[in-house]
């Protein structure tokens, strides 16, 4: 059986794909493109399929991925990724720029966390070039967000004379972060969140995951299909693990002072267990985030079947009218007070602690 190539293989954003196949087939493809949308749902994905229609050597207005071209196309992206690979590894800032060659389709990404100037330059000197192999050249401009400030003005130079036989595919998450003369000179193509059902399915043949693995996979990476692949349900289930331990501390706040007394001392134990977990912090609060965003749907509807943690549903159900509004909103902010001090390298355990003693204050038990 034949695998799906072309546009036809693209998953979700049909309104996206409709939209570039109909320029490429109508051979009136804009000097500049802007491809924006949420992380993760195959903006450069799709950045490349275009260009690979671009130069295919077959007619019709897509690609076939088996013609001489095509094969060429992509010996190049391969190469340029691994020149991009080798220069992030160069520890001498200076020299992560030297002899940059650019082929006839090419990706620049970020060498640091920028786009350096230098990159543009190139850009700017191979783009009003002939092109050396294909009938055109289409640079796919990767996280234009980051793109230094020093070399704005040489990429705008660019696009406002753009060159006749090249194309420039410019991808970021939000439009917005661009400078409004960028975007202006560019045809917008906006994406949106990949449909559940469309991830499940994709996950159901790829991965190894049973049924409510899938179901959860495909509700914490909230329509991005690069974030369900990369899902893994141990590491999830060991980072919420203690957020679950935590809430039902502060959820159940006892009938008298030696069970309050309880509770916190459980409430200070997964605060040691949330503030020993290696790796990224910021991950870590994130699935906090996305429990407490549970409880607030559960607390306006109780009924609600959108939660992210579905298989937590019961669960969250038994602590949402136990926190109430007050408790979930002020357990909001001192999540967002970790976030905060994260950047000044402070133990978040502290924070965990004295969070779950004004979260218990809130509603003192009342007397038998």
């Amino acid at each position: 059986m034949s695998l799906t190539v072309g546009f036809d293989s693209f998953l979700g954003n049909p309104q996206a794909v409709t939209a570039v196949r109909e320029m490429v087939a109508s051979g009136r493809v804009p000097g500049a493109l802007l491809f924006s949308g949420p992380e993760g749902v195959g903006k450069k994905t799709l950045a490349v399929m275009v260009a690979k229609a671009l130069v295919c050597g077959r007619e019709g207005g897509d690609f076939c991925g088996e013609c001489a071209r095509c094969r060429k196309a992509g010996q190049m992206l391969n190469a340029a990724r691994e020149d991009l690979a080798r220069r992030r590894d160069i520890k001498e800032s200076a020299r992560r720029v030297e002899g940059l060659i650019y082929f006839d389709l090419q990706i620049i990404e970020p060498i640091t966390k920028f786009i350096l100037a230098d990159q543009i330059r190139q850009l700017r000197a191979i783009a009003y070039t002939r092109p050396f192999e294909f009938p055109r050249r289409v640079f796919i401009v990767d996280e234009a967000q980051t793109i230094h400030w020093q070399a704005i003005d040489l990429l705008l130079k660019v696009l406002e004379e753009p060159p006749e036989t090249t194309t420039f595919i410019l991808v970021c998450p939000n439009a917005f972060e661009l400078r409004p003369t960028i975007r202006s000179r560019c045809t917008q193509v906006a994406f949106q969140p990949v449909s559940e059902s469309i991830i499940q399915g994709l996950l159901a043949g790829e991965r190894k995951l049973t049924a409510p693995q899938r179901e959860l996979a495909a509700r914490v990476a909230a329509g991005s299909i690069a974030r369900a692949r990369s899902f893994d349900p141990a590491e999830y289930e060991r980072r919420r693990q203690p957020w679950v331990e935590y809430l039902d501390a502060v959820a159940d706040r006892g009938t008298t002072a030696a069970g309050s007394g309880g509770n916190l001392r459980q409430a200070f134990e997964s605060a040691r267990a949330l503030a020993e977990i290696r790796g990224d912090l910021e991950a870590t609060l994130g699935v906090g985030y996305s429990l407490l965003s549970d409880l607030m749907r559960l607390l306006v509807n109780p009924a609600a079947e959108t939660v992210v943690n579905v298989d937590l549903t019961s669960r969250m159900r038994n602590w949402a009218p136990k926190l109430g509004l007050d408790k979930v909103s002020k357990l909001k902010s001192g999540l967002d007070e970790a976030y905060r001090l994260q950047i000044r390298n402070v133990n978040p355990q502290l924070g965990f602690e004295t969070l779950a003693i004004d979260v218990n204050s809130l509603h003192k038990p009342h007397s038998a």
